[in-house]
């Protein structure tokens, strides 16, 4: 795995849903409204990252484990989103967003949502 891979995310090139953050896909057009769509994932802190990342942050700089952490739980949220649209028979997610909140504090909530669609090319 690359830097690159630890550190961020996103679908590759083949993907079969596509997935933006746009209203639109230029080239694209929508034929079909499914409508909103989610992928959730909850992640428990790891006692010892806890205390990695309190210490780090006496010092300053980047918390390397909880960002690693945090780019799991939001591709997993990712891949959640892209197989409810898919089930419900979309080959594209539309204004796509990620919200962050902490759950009971013992974790981390992401959800991943969005507007499934099908669309197709414009001819």
């Amino acid at each position: 795995m690359s830097n690159l891979d630890e550190f961020g995310g996103g679908q590759g090139q083949n993907a079969q849903v596509m997935v933006v953050t746009t209203n639109d896909v230029p080239g694209f057009r929508v034929d079909h409204v499914i409508g909103e769509v989610f992928g959730l994932t909850v992640r428990s802190r790891h006692v010892g990252s806890q205390i990695g990342a309190s210490l780090k942050s006496l010092v300053g700089g980047e918390l390397k484990g909880l960002t690693k952490t945090l780019v799991q739980s939001r591709n997993e949220a990712m891949e959640r989103l892209v197989a409810q649209a898919q089930a419900r028979g979309g080959n594209a997610v539309l204004m796509m967003r990620f919200d962050v909140s902490e759950a009971a504090d013992v974790g981390t909530e992401v959800c991943a949502y969005g507007t499934a669609a099908v669309i197709s090319p414009l001819t």
